[in-house]
């Protein structure tokens, strides 16, 4: 195994308020590139994550290509696989990329997905996921990496951030029983939420098909005497649940996780069902720190003034790992997949990223280690807690 004689930090402040004053790049001779492949939901229920995180990851190739590339060469973002959350779709997706070239993966976007084209992708191409939460998802294989956090993490944070601020005692639940990400943040926050002061008094489950009326599950919930319910559910099922529980005149606190992100863009939606709804998330468009107003206006300046998520700022960070790699890796574009695979690989052991969702190292299993930051909803924006 190659020996990596130092770390890299990449932050992402600098790489974006690049100047001209910089020194031109230098490109590799002839008409070489790294291409990179995105899959994630581009149509359907979830299609702000694909297309957040698809658009991110074409605003830091462009930066990253203007400060020299991958290791002196420059990237291409092929067009984005759409796998409207569908594994089997996902990994058409992955051999359709593979088919045009692509030597690493930013991707999948949804946990399900990932799992799939993991499977595929195991030992053999870089696969690099912003937002997988499934602990399955990146580990069929050693060459597969995360930069959010897995669903027990998300979980057990929750349980954490709402015993030690004291925001309730008696919590309920409700989420889909059906869907690995929902489930997996579930059952990691049942589990750690005695151990923090917390008493489940309802826990309420639905399933994917069966996803329009939560009334029963609303007045079980009411009736508890629930100070708080935790929703570890995408953002789309979560604005129906407010919507109806505002209809049932429910007077209780709302916390999420970073499936919830997104709620405020849901069309029709009331946005005023969401103040004061609390959330784990390693991003906010509305942060004042200046990497993320610079990010926040590169990604409306190219999208015709639409404000990305925290979906995009993990895809953004992603790539900014996947440089600070492929640089200490000395990887070229006309090495064969396996072999970039590998020493991306070894190379993400000794990397560490300044970027915008924190600073975050990785280990062996793939894994992110940062910290989380809790948001809530005022007046229609994310206000970080303390």
């Amino acid at each position: 195994m190659r020996n990596w004689k130092k770390v890299l930090s990449v932050t992402a402040a600098a790489a974006v308020a690049a100047t001209a004053a910089m020194p031109t790049a230098v490109f590799a001779e002839g008409d070489e590139t790294f291409k990179i492949g995105v899959i994630g939901p581009m149509t359907g229920d979830y299609a702000q994550y694909g297309t957040n995180v698809y658009n991110a990851a074409k605003i830091a190739v462009d930066e990253i290509n203007e400060d020299g590339g991958f290791n002196g060469y420059q990237v291409e973002v092929l067009d984005a696989g759409d796998d409207m959350g569908d594994p089997e779709k996902a990994v058409n997706a992955y051999n359709d990329l593979l088919d045009k070239g692509m030597q690493m993966l930013c991707g999948a976007v949804t946990s399900g997905s990932c799992i799939a084209v993991g499977a595929e992708a195991a030992e053999s191409t870089f696969l690099f996921t912003p937002s997988a939460t499934a602990v399955d998802s990146i580990t069929a294989g050693s060459n597969e990496f995360r930069m959010c956090f897995t669903d027990p993490a998300q979980g057990a944070k929750s349980a954490e951030y709402i015993g030690e601020h004291g925001l309730a005692t008696k919590v309920a639940v409700l989420y889909d029983s059906m869907a690995d990400y929902n489930s997996g943040v579930h059952d990691s926050f049942v589990e750690a939420a005695e151990e923090n002061g917390l008493e489940i008094v309802a826990d309420e489950a639905y399933t994917t098909d069966n996803n329009t009326d939560y009334s029963v599950q609303l007045k079980k919930i009411a009736d508890s005497g629930a100070e708080l319910l935790f929703l570890p559910n995408y953002y789309s099922d979560n604005a129906l649940i407010l919507q109806q529980a505002s209809e049932a005149g429910m007077d209780i606190k709302f916390f999420g996780v970073d499936g919830m992100d997104g709620i405020l863009g849901v069309e029709n939606f009331d946005t005023s069902l969401a103040e004061g709804v609390m959330l784990l998330t390693p991003f906010s468009a509305t942060s004042e720190d200046e990497a993320s107003q610079a990010f926040v206006k590169a990604y409306g300046d190219a999208n015709n003034g639409e404000t990305p998520n925290q979906f995009a700022a993990d895809a953004y960070d992603v790539i900014y790992a996947m440089k600070a790699a492929a640089d200490a890796a000395e990887i070229t574009p006309d090495m064969a997949n396996e072999d970039i695979s590998v020493a991306m690989s070894e190379a993400m052991l000794e990397i560490e990223l300044d970027g915008l969702t924190g600073k975050a190292t990785w280990t062996e299993d793939g894994e992110c280690d940062k910290e989380p930051k809790a948001f809530v909803i005022e007046n229609g924006e994310y206000k970080e807690m303390e």
